[in-house]
């Protein structure tokens, strides 16, 4: 086996020294306002709550598969 302290350690020191690499400006880049942010949070939002339901429905569907089955089959 691998010993983890040195890999470990060796991937912060990669990770803590590369990321001044990803940070930009982003005065530069960004000139949208206030206005546009809140109607992107408000269309995530109307996403994620039409994603919950839909996923419970998966899962409620997947968890009596089985017993639709054998019904069928009894």
């Amino acid at each position: 086996m691998f010993p983890m302290k040195p890999i470990l350690s060796t991937l912060l020191v990669t990770t803590a020294l590369a990321t001044p690499v990803f940070a930009i400006d982003s005065t530069t880049t960004y000139h949208s306002g206030l206005f546009v942010l809140s109607f992107v949070g408000f269309c995530t939002l109307v996403v994620i709550a039409q994603l919950i339901p839909a996923v419970l429905m998966l899962l409620g569907m997947t968890k009596d598969a089985p017993e639709g089955l054998s019904r069928k089959q009894a």
